[in-house]
């Protein structure tokens, strides 16, 4: 029987300094429906502060996000001082296709910028389902974009 499990990466370098551009992906809740409309329709935190350990967010996408319309996640883990973050999906679309989702991000100091890792860990509801490409395709264009925006602001 074959295993639907998955492991799924991705490194992006990006020009910012790695502490502006984390504190970029902390302030998601607030920038990313402000900046990128075209991506984020609205993120909500439902519990906690949308930061900590056990926060919950309900995001809502636009039409930039090819699968997923809808997407409830909780934050697992997050060490400031290594600005690393893990999450997992609870809720929303991604889970007709995916038994479990959790990614984990990390924002590491190269040169003047910074390198972007995103990975997430997967289980698929069935075997003809696809590696989530399109998803991190999408974590890819919001790091671009976060970039741009870090450096503009």
């Amino acid at each position: 029987m074959a295993s639907n499990g998955g492991k799924l990466e991705v490194e992006i370098e990006v020009k910012s300094p790695s502490q502006k551009f984390w504190e970029g992906l902390r302030d998601s809740t607030t920038i990313f429906p402000k900046a990128f409309p075209h991506d984020y329709k609205s993120i909500d935190v439902l519990e906690g502060d949308g930061k900590a350990v056990g926060s919950v967010r309900l995001i809502t996408y636009s039409e930039g996000s090819p699968i997923v319309k809808v997407s409830k996640e909780t934050i697992d883990a997050v060490d400031e001082a290594n600005k690393s973050v893990a999450y997992k999906v609870i809720d929303g679309d991604l889970l007709k296709y995916y038994k479990s989702f959790k990614c984990i991000l990390t924002v590491t100091p190269k040169g003047d910028g910074s390198l972007v890792k995103w990975s997430s860990v997967f289980e698929k509801t069935h075997e003809q389902i696809p590696d989530p490409s399109l998803i991190k395709d999408f974590a890819v264009k919001n790091f671009q974009e976060l970039d741009a925006y870090v450096l503009a602001n």
